[in-house]
C-alpha cells in the first residue's frame, strides 16, 4: 500500500474542503432517519412498522429526486439547487415535530425529492477537481468519509432523541441540514474542469445517448453492493438477538465499519485494482461465508473479509461512473448512482428481514451474498457487451476508455498512481 497517492490528492486545491464538507453534510440526513424513527415510535406511539414506512418513503423520495437534482445542477449550476434544497429541508425539519403521521409520511417523501445534493455532489466535484489517474485514491477517501458519516449520524441522532427529546433532535437535524447547505453554497466547488466546461455545449444530451451498457453495469454493481450492506446490517442484529448477545451489536457493526474504511484506504493506494463488478462478486462470496458465524466473536472475525471489500466496491463504482459519464451530464449520472445506492439499501433491508423470519439468521447471509453474486455476474455480462461493442467500433469516442474502465484498468493515456509517483521521483 502506498500513501503517496493520497498526499497528492489532498494537495490538490479544494479537495480537502470538499471531503470535509461532504463528511459533515451527510451526518444530519443520516441522523434524521433515525430521529424520525424514534419520533414515530416514542411520540406518535405507532410502532416500528409505521416508522419503517416513513424511512422507506424518504429513501424512495431520495432515489427519485437524485437524478432530477443532478440534471438541474448540470443545467443551472450548484448554487440554485442548493438554495432550493436547503429551503425545502429547512421547512420540513422546522415543522416535522407537529405533523400527523399521514402528513409526515408524504412530507418525508417530498422533502427527500428536493434536497441539497450533499450525497452526490462530492463525487461530481472530485471528478472535476482530480485528474483521472488520481481518482481512485480520491474516491477511496470519499468512501472513508461516507463510513465516518454512517458511523456518526445515526448514533448522534439516538443520543439527542433519548437524552433530550425527539422534538429537540428534529430541530437539531434541521439546524445541521441548513448549516451544511450554507457551507455548500459558500464553497461552491467546481462541477466540471476548465477543459470540460469549454467543451460542454448548451444542448442537453438525451439519456438514451449516454446511458450505455457500461454505465448500467456500474449502476447494477452499486445497487447490488448496497443490497448486501443493508441486508448484512439486519442479519447481524438478527444473529446476535438469536444468540442473546444483542448488546454486542454496536461493537460488531463498528468493527465492520472500521474494516470497510481500512479496505477503502488500501484500495486507493494500490497500483492496479480489479473492476467494481469483480469486487462486488467477492463481496457477495464473503458475505455467504458469514452464514457459519453464530456469535459476536465469530461475526467480528468473519466480517473482516467482507468489510474490507465494502468501501472499495463503492469507490471503484464511483470512479468508473466519473470516467464513463460525459461531463455535460455528470450530475445526472451521479444522481442515478445515488438512486442505485438508495434502492439497493431499501430493497435489501426488508428482504433480509423476511428471509430471517422464514428460514433463520444464517440463511439471511446466504440470501444476501448469493443475490449479490447473481447481480455481479449480470453486471459482468453487461460490461462484456459494452467492451465487445467498443472493440467492434474502436473509432467511437470513448471506446478505448470504456474498455479500460470496465476491465478495472487505467484508461489509455494515463498511468497508475503508483507509476506516476515513481516517474516523478
Amino acid at each position: 500500500m502506498h500513501f503517496a497517492p493520497y498526499r497528492r490528492v489532498l494537495a490538490l486545491p479544494g479537495v480537502k474542503s470538499v471531503l470535509a464538507l461532504s463528511t459533515y453534510g451527510r451526518i444530519p440526513p443520516l441522523a434524521g432517519s433515525m430521529v424520525l424513527t424514534l419520533y414515530v415510535v416514542l411520540e406518535l406511539k405507532l410502532g416500528f412498522g409505521a416508522a419503517g414506512a416513513v424511512f422507506s418513503a424518504s429513501i424512495f423520495g431520495g432515489a427519485l429526486g437524485a437524478p432530477l437534482l443532478g440534471r438541474l445542477t448540470d443545467r443551472y449550476g450548484l448554487r440554485p439547487v442548493v438554495v432550493l434544497g436547503t429551503v425545502t429541508s429547512a421547512v420540513f425539519w422546522a415543522t416535522a415535530g407537529w405533523m400527523s403521521y399521514p402528513v409526515l409520511l408524504i412530507a418525508g417523501f417530498a422533502s427527500r425529492v428536493i434536497q441539497a445534493p450533499v450525497f452526490t455532489i462530492s463525487r461530481q466535484a472530485l471528478a472535476a477537481m482530480v485528474p483521472e489517474e488520481q481518482r481512485r485514491p480520491a474516491y477511496s477517501l470519499d468512501s472513508v468519509a461516507v463510513e465516518l458519516s454512517y458511523m456518526t449520524g445515526p448514533s448522534l441522532g439516538v443520543v439527542i432523541a433519548t437524552q433530550m427529546s425527539p422534538q429537540a433532535a428534529i430541530w437539531a437535524v434541521g439546524v445541521g441540514v441548513v448549516a451544511s447547505g450554507v457551507g455548500l453554497y459558500l464553497l461552491n466547488p467546481p462541477l466540471r474542469s476548465e477543459a470540460e466546461e469549454a467543451g460542454v455545449g448548451t444542448a442537453r444530451i438525451p439519456v438514451r445517448r449516454w446511458l450505455r451498457p457500461g454505465i448500467v453495469a456500474v449502476l447494477l454493481t452499486v445497487a447490488g453492493a448496497t443490497f448486501i450492506l443493508g441486508a448484512t446490517e439486519v442479519v447481524v442484529v438478527a444473529v446476535l438477538e438469536h444468540a442473546s448477545e444483542l448488546a454486542w451489536a454496536s461493537v460488531v457493526l463498528i468493527a465492520w465499519g472500521v474494516c470497510s474504511m481500512t479496505g477503502g484506504l488500501v484500495y486507493g493506494g494500490l497500483r492496479r485494482a480489479p473492476g467494481p463488478a469483480v469486487l462486488m462478486l467477492l463481496l457477495g462470496v464473503t458475505t455467504v461465508l458469514l452464514a457459519f458465524a453464530d456469535d459476536w466473536i465469530w461475526l467480528c472475525l468473519a466480517l473482516i473479509p467482507a468489510g474490507l471489500l465494502c468501501a472499495p466496491t463503492l469507490a471503484g463504482a464511483a470512479d468508473a461512473m466519473s470516467r464513463l459519464a460525459p461531463a455535460a451530464v455528470r450530475g445526472e449520472a451521479m444522481g442515478y448512482y445515488g438512486s442505485a445506492l438508495s434502492i439497493g439499501m431499501a430493497v435489501g433491508t426488508p428482504l433480509a428481514g423476511a428471509v430471517v423470519d422464514l428460514a433463520g439468521p444464517s440463511w439471511g447471509f446466504a440470501a444476501a451474498g448469493g443475490s449479490g453474486v447473481v447481480v455481479a455476474v449480470a453486471a459482468m455480462l453487461v460490461s462484456r457487451h459494452d467492451r465487445s461493442a467498443a472493440a467492434a467500433s474502436p473509432a467511437t469516442p470513448g471506446a478505448e476508455q470504456a474498455r479500460a474502465v470496465l476491465a478495472g484498468a487505467e484508461p489509455a493515456g494515463t498511468q497508475p498512481a503508483g507509476q506516476l509517483a515513481s516517474a516523478s521521483q
